[in-house]
């Protein structure tokens, strides 16, 4: 129960300082605002922050999030193939993206990532993200909906690259494009490889 209760807190801290900063901006987002928002204290926050840079590498927990969310929606979806799961889970978290995160932390992200020489979070294999393409692209396996060429670790990691590559780009272009419209067109290109018979 103390978990539960811990990472409620934690998540009520990250949800309400990424909608502050999607709403006025990171530089402009205290963590007064944060703390206030979160319906939190003081001594909550720095239990789990330093300070409100560490909360920069939380997006990944905010996806995750929504991962959870989606896998809920999934399992009232028995019909739906694993390639139309995978396509789902693109669009649901791009179009999250496109509608809430800041184009600019996001881009900061990806840098603090490609630059730390610590943790990598959205390297993380422990990842609700990576626990639900497994159990995804190995169900399509077995009931051979997807290709069993390639092993389901190399799959998952082809899924992974083809996301972080489109949002790269994105970021890249200044957002000057939808995320989810490009996104719907090119991730079935990045999948060809998974279906049977490809």
């Amino acid at each position: 129960m103390a978990k539960k209760t811990a990472r409620g807190t934690r998540g009520k801290i990250v949800g309400a300082a990424w909608k502050l900063f999607y709403e006025q901006g990171y530089e402009d987002t205290t963590v007064e605002e944060i703390i206030e928002l979160s319906h939190t204290s003081k001594g909550s926050f720095y239990h789990y922050f330093d300070g409100k840079d560490a909360l920069l590498s939380t997006l990944s927990l905010l996806f995750d999030e929504k991962y959870e969310e989606l896998t809920d929606i999934l399992a009232e979806k028995p019909e739906m193939t694993a390639m139309d799961r995978l396509l789902f889970l693109n669009s649901e978290l791009f179009g999250m993206i496109e509608n809430s995160i800041s184009m600019d932390l996001l881009a900061r992200l990806l840098s603090t990532q490609l630059v730390t020489a610590g943790e990598k979070h959205l390297l993380d294999h422990n990842r609700t993200y990576y626990k639900l393409l497994r159990k995804i692209i190995a169900h399509g396996q077995d009931s051979g909906e997807l290709s069993s060429g390639s092993s389901v670790s190399e799959m998952v990691k082809l899924y992974a690259l083809s996301e972080r590559a489109i949002l790269y780009d994105w970021c890249l272009c200044g957002g000057d494009y939808s995320l989810v419209a490009y996104a719907e067109k090119m991730t079935p290109l990045f999948l060809e490889s998974f279906r049977v018979g490809e």
